[in-house]
């Protein structure tokens, strides 16, 4: 894969997290006022909103990054609104399954999703889907991004990136890990493969918790997965991380980026964000998005997301659409370059 042409999709996407990054999560509470009053019903809803516990729905398994953002989205909305929040896990097809169930949910605000880049970037550019990431949603608010590390199993004599690109090499078929074909942490493996060259055999699983732990026990040999899930193994030396898919060092995470390894190019970021079926009140989804926004300034949240290597983010709607749109035009030209097919 040509480091040029990944070049501009990231560039575009740095720049839509860039302006989410300086507008922050105090931006969200001015920035969702800009949605208007719909009509008198969608004001008596708004006005009794919430009245009853609110689900977020998690399409990944329990333990990894979505699962993790998912409960402090859910928990800044039961701190702020006063109604339980709940979450569900709807794991399979890629996060397809739990995705589609919110799409089809009714609209009042009781049912949300925690989507990602896999949901709403990755999916649709791979396979037809059952939904539409643009019109059956209502976007809410991001929560927060986190670095993919690449992590290997302590038994591989590899200490560095580029201890591993020749390791690589000179042991062809080495098995890697990732949440399921088509995923981030696929994708991800993935373009590494093309830049440097190597053979390796996919392991799939259905989340990113199962496929850390085949990790974690030897059975596969390494993983491209976020910073965050993997953080408590790697502090525990059951994995070894050799660089974060960044070009630019992350605050709070001692470790070497590509592009200071020697491979530029190489950056994978997954972002998590709160959605609301398409036809919520957009009183309703302000309300939403300025609980999320507040929450996520308690000092017990932000301590949460950054330990684990995750930047809270926030953010408006509108914010949040647009960002959406640029990951589906990075997605495609990433998935067309690796030649990845979903079968």
């Amino acid at each position: 894969m040509k480091q040029s042409r990944l070049s501009t999709f990231d560039a575009t996407r740095r720049h839509a997290l860039a302006r989410l990054g300086s507008t922050g999560v105090l931006g969200a509470l001015g920035g969702a006022a800009g949605l208007g009053v719909s009509l008198r019903e969608a004001q008596a809803q708004a006005a009794k909103f919430p009245s009853r516990p609110i689900r977020m729905i998690a399409a990944f398994a329990p333990g990894g990054a979505l699962d993790l953002n998912a409960r402090v989205a859910a928990h800044a909305l039961q701190e702020q609104l006063g109604q339980p929040g709940i979450v569900e896990n709807r794991a399979g097809a890629s996060g397809v399954i739990g995705t589609e169930f919110v799409a089809r949910a009714t609209p009042d605000g009781y049912t949300l999703l925690l989507g990602a880049a896999g949901t709403h970037g990755i999916n649709p550019v791979l396979q037809k889907l059952p939904y539409d990431p643009v019109k059956d949603f209502a976007p809410v608010s991001l929560v927060s991004s986190v670095p993919h590390v690449l992590v290997v199993h302590p038994s591989l004599p590899v200490n560095t990136l580029q201890e591993f690109i020749q390791y690589s090499k000179t042991k062809p078929g080495l098995n890697y890990a990732s949440s399921g074909t088509g995923t981030i942490h696929h994708l991800a493996a993935e373009m590494l493969r093309s830049m440097i060259g190597a053979d390796y055999i996919h392991v799939p699983y259905k989340g990113a918790a199962p496929a850390m732990t085949d990790v974690v026990a030897g059975q596969v040999q390494w993983m491209s997965i976020e910073y965050a899930p993997a953080s408590p193994m790697i502090k525990a030396g059951k994995l070894r991380a050799i660089a974060l898919a960044t070009s630019k060092r992350v605050p709070g995470i001692e470790l070497p980026t590509a592009a200071e390894a020697g491979l530029p190019g190489w950056e994978v970021t997954n972002w998590y964000a709160v959605f609301a079926p398409a036809g919520t009140s957009p009183e309703v989804v302000d309300t939403l998005s300025k609980a999320i926004a507040r929450g996520l300034t308690a000092p017990d949240a932000r301590e949460r997301l950054s330990s684990l290597g995750a930047v809270p983010i926030g953010g408006s709607p509108s914010e949040l659409a647009a960002l959406v749109k640029a990951e589906l035009t990075r997605w495609s030209a990433i998935v067309k370059a690796a030649n990845v097919k979903v079968e």
